[in-house]
């Protein structure tokens, strides 16, 4: 008789070894930002520090994008960056949102020109989802927060 021995599919592969998992997050980090840490830093009042690139079409741009925004579709990046942004300055790049990797493109492009350059995680999905206010060509909107992706009531997620 043989036995089964079942695997557990989550330490299937061990985790890291703490040292290289803090390295690993620490960098992650270096790379992006999340949508609640974007709207802070744009709320703050002031200059943020950093510029919003949507890096999406003319026609999604249209639907709705971030306030304050510049708007340079991934594709023009290489041949008008340096018209519309300072390098001095970090670039946080959005697409849609977690099903696209527009931002992703948009901010290689932008890091091989020399940018500093972060993705900002969840894209305008979760920009509107979490209840921050866009622009479209109507005008200014705001949405209701989607619980399933920020608190309702509470004006940051705490984490």
């Amino acid at each position: 008789m043989s036995s089964t021995v079942a695997v557990n599919p989550v330490l299937r592969v061990a985790p890291a070894a703490p040292a290289a998992a803090a390295a690993h997050f620490r960098a992650s980090l270096a790379f992006h930002a999340d949508v609640s840490d974007v709207a802070a830093g744009l709320a703050a009042g002031g200059d943020p520090g950093f510029v919003v690139l949507d890096s999406r079409s003319t026609e999604s741009w249209d639907q709705g994008h971030i306030p304050g925004a510049v708007h340079l579709p991934t594709a023009l990046v290489p041949d008008e960056a340096e018209a519309l942004l300072d390098k001095s300055v970090p670039v946080v790049t959005y697409c849609w949102g977690p099903g696209c990797n527009g931002a992703t493109r948009a901010a290689l492009a932008l890091a091989e020109l020399g940018y500093q350059v972060k993705e900002m995680l969840g894209g305008f999905e979760y920009w509107v989802r979490e209840g921050f206010e866009f622009e479209t060509w109507e005008g200014r909107e705001r949405r209701a927060t989607d619980s399933l992706t920020a608190p309702v009531a509470a004006g940051d997620c705490g984490c």
